[in-house]
């Protein structure tokens, strides 16, 4: 059984929404506040408040270009965006002229939401929207006591 929330994508929960913009050659080889080393040619990103190692879709509202990524570094509290993927990332949303664009944030899971949620204490900070879904459950549907015979006919 999914566990979808009802008016959710089968394959994410929005989180958050808002201007992203992209970093790369200046940054290619340094360290990332996770400890890691950033490659502009990497699948990741960073993010004012998320987990590190959490995996969101980020899609261009405009386009509908989408491209998984995983956190492993901070935006400054005072930035105005809401992430900044690497270079490779950027590529895949088509916004390395442009340079900024308008996306929306997601996370792949109903659990991944409630592990966020349960990170943030359900108070998320800045305009990330965490909240708990239930999974869904289905009760039983009670079986006849008879049944008919089938394949078997009598003569009438």
């Amino acid at each position: 059984m999914s566990s979808v929330a009802v008016g959710q994508a089968k394959d994410s929960v929005l989180i958050q929404k808002g201007p992203a913009s992209f970093y790369g050659k200046r940054f290619h080889l340094k360290m990332t506040s996770n400890g890691e080393v950033f490659h502009m040619d990497s699948l990741t990103a960073a993010h004012k408040y998320l987990p590190y190692d959490t995996w969101v879709k980020v899609t261009r509202v405009d386009t509908k270009d989408s491209v998984w990524v995983r956190i492993n570094d901070r935006l400054p509290k005072s930035s105005p965006r809401v992430i900044d993927i690497s270079r490779r990332a950027a590529t895949q949303l088509k916004m390395i002229d442009k340079g900024v664009a308008t996306v929306s944030v997601k996370v792949a899971t109903i659990d991944e939401m409630n592990r966020l949620y349960q990170h943030f204490d359900g108070d998320a900070p800045g305009t990330i929207r965490v909240r708990v879904y239930e999974k869904p459950f289905s009760l039983p549907r009670p079986q006849p006591s008879w049944t008919w015979a089938l394949g078997k006919s009598k003569d009438y």
